[in-house]
């Protein structure tokens, strides 16, 4: 259980900060989520920093080359606000590395670039393979579900909003010292009681819910 307002929230890319737009090599094709800008815009407000943990195995199978994926970025960056760091897993699935999620090495590389513990993060995202990454690497993690996201993804998340803006106010909400408490409007959710840095890599609760989108971007 996290207390206070986290350090860094480390967010999915694609389907949570923008649309998932598979092979996408055109930084025109490149659109914010619904309130993905206004979350941003909170986080910068209260001084919290902001990464991205993504898989791109495109660039692992040759199909985006690491410009391609630069000029994505920057277009993000244009439409959300500046992200501190941006951890990329090119490697595509069977690789066995250890840094595709749900394995834990994104959340760790940009955890020792932010010099936060894992404990201190929360990782934001929409498939079940976002939360177990957290899980493995000993962060908190919270859903935000949309048309991809599978029911049984929602039942098994410990915490979920329905937009990003409402997981960042619940992240930021609690006052130091008082634990988060659940977002409870994410559709389908069960009741409960600086500059940017990119990083190449070479206890959640979520329950083992996990799988990659079409293509392996997860």
């Amino acid at each position: 259980m996290v207390h206070g307002a986290p350090g860094a929230v480390l967010f999915d890319r694609d389907g949570t900060l923008i649309e998932d737009v598979p092979h996408n090599t055109d930084p025109a094709r490149v659109r914010a989520r619904p309130h993905a800008a206004e979350a941003m815009r909170l986080l910068e407000a209260a001084g919290t920093r902001a990464a991205v943990v993504t898989n791109q195995p495109d660039v692992g199978r040759g199909l985006l080359t690491l410009a391609q994926l630069e000029a994505l970025h920057a277009r993000m960056a244009q439409l959300l606000g500046p992200i501190e760091v941006t951890a990329v897993c090119p490697h595509v699935p069977g690789a066995g590395c250890g840094c595709r999620k749900p394995a834990p090495g994104l959340v760790h590389a940009v955890c020792r670039v932010l010099g936060l513990p894992p404990a201190r993060t929360v990782v934001v995202g929409d498939v079940g393979t976002d939360l177990l990454a957290a899980h493995n690497a000993g962060a908190p993690s919270l859903l935000v579900p949309n048309e991809a996201t599978r029911p049984e993804e929602t039942d098994a998340a410990p915490r979920a909003a329905g937009h990003l803006a409402s997981a960042v106010r619940t992240l930021l909400g609690p006052a130091p010292g008082r634990p988060y408490g659940p977002a409870a409007d994410a559709p389908g959710r069960r009741p409960e009681g600086r500059p940017e840095r990119g990083v190449g890599a070479g206890p959640g609760g979520a329950r083992a819910h996990a799988r990659s989108r079409p293509g392996g971007r997860g």
